[in-house]
């Protein structure tokens, strides 16, 4: 079950926020509730070799129901193709394997993510995914996890080989620390604007936006940054008829508490939708909520079709945000897509220099409100 930490109300294992408030379910762990994976994410998470989000709890019994060989679970300690040495597993998922590999020549360090033998012999999904690692081979950045490479070894095994990313869990952070100080908040917003603008440059829209696909990295110099993960679900806006039938085959496209109404509405999707999801997870990340709430996640999600955004100063008056912080996201939440703003850096500097309005925190002291902002 899952546990709302504000008002106590519990839920199903599929719920991840609650309906009354909005804020982010707890299990009875105490970990940041999460739905299924809809791919394995190519990472490392602080803290243990687990997957980005937990598995079905029927995960293993369906991949002995599809009779998985054992050679794509146990390739530690083996080589692919002569370049990609298996170091240990790092997270699976019910449709393929996440390995941490060396390169042997450079010595570099890479996600290796093995299919599972019913999904490479797809025939729909394998075109899909050439598609899509054609477009993500296209995404290198350092704000963006792209695809390296798709490649398929003498005996059958098709792999797709990722930069290897090693840090936190947006959502986690965020969980842990109940909201995000305000400065640090800017620069993570400002690192996922600059990776979604390389791939709205290129036409190509992630779709599915949430904390869970966003790792909180450790520069050497001990800042934070931030990188976009799972462009799984990404496709070009101009795609063909035939791309729109493979997307379309057995996929839900995005996740329904970050979605935009035009994508639950089912119409032509184009950056302004990431940009949407990008203003919800930078609210979260302010107040710990979402900006809409429901009694059922349905309701919630007609919310966003119908009703305004609950003012930042309002869920929480205590940081004390300023109305330009406020107004920022709510022109970047706009139902109608014209109305928001157009680009990713447009948003992310718009919300830079709303930062800045706030007051600047005194000089000799460390604590306090203003302290807490802006991480002093």
């Amino acid at each position: 079950m899952n546990r709302c930490p504000t008002c106590g109300t519990t839920y199903g294992d599929d719920a991840r926020f609650c309906t009354r408030d909005g804020t982010r379910l707890l299990t009875s762990t105490g970990t940041p509730a999460m739905t299924p994976p809809q791919a394995d994410t190519a990472v490392r998470a602080k803290g243990g070799e687990q997957p980005i989000a937990t598995p079905r709890s029927t995960a293993a019994a369906s991949r002995h129901e599809m009779g998985r060989p054992s050679t794509h679970s146990d390739l530690v300690g083996k080589t692919l193709q002569g370049r990609y040495q298996i170091v240990k597993k790092v997270g699976e998922g019910g449709m393929s394997f996440v390995y941490l590999a060396n390169d042997v020549a450079t010595r570099d360090q890479y996600a290796i993510k093995v299919l599972s033998a019913a999904l490479s012999q797809d025939i729909n999904a394998m075109a899909r995914l050439r598609r899509e690692a054609t477009l993500g081979m296209r995404l290198a950045h350092p704000n963006i996890c792209h695809i390296i490479r798709l490649g398929e070894t003498e005996d059958g095994l098709i792999y797709v080989v990722m930069p290897f990313v090693d840090g936190e869990i947006l959502a986690d952070r965020t969980n842990r620390n109940g909201q995000i100080p305000l400065a640090d908040v800017v620069g993570l917003v400002r690192d996922m604007a600059a990776g979604l603008h390389v791939a709205h440059q290129l036409k190509i829209v992630h779709r599915d936006l949430k904390p869970e696909n966003i790792m909180v990295c450790r520069r050497s110099d001990g800042t934070d940054y931030a990188v976009v993960m799972d462009f799984g679900l990404a496709k070009e806006r101009k795609a063909g008829a035939e791309l729109q039938k493979l997307t379309a085959t057995g996929i839900v496209l995005g996740t329904p508490e970050f979605m935009s109404p035009e994508q639950l509405r089912g119409k032509p999707l184009d950056a302004r939708t990431d940009i949407y999801s990008l203003a919800l997870m930078t609210y979260e990340m302010l107040t710990g909520k979402l900006p809409f709430t429901g009694r059922t996640q349905q309701e919630m999600m007609i919310a966003r079709l119908r009703s305004e955004p609950t003012p930042l100063r309002k869920i929480r008056p205590e940081l004390n945000f300023s109305e330009a912080v406020e107004r920022v996201l709510l022109k970047a939440m706009e139902r109608n897509p014209d109305d928001r703003y157009q680009s990713a850096i447009e948003f992310a500097d718009a919300f830079a220099e709303a930062a800045r309005s706030m007051p600047t925190p005194p000089p000799a002291t460390d604590s306090g409100l203003f302290g807490k902002l802006f991480g002093r």
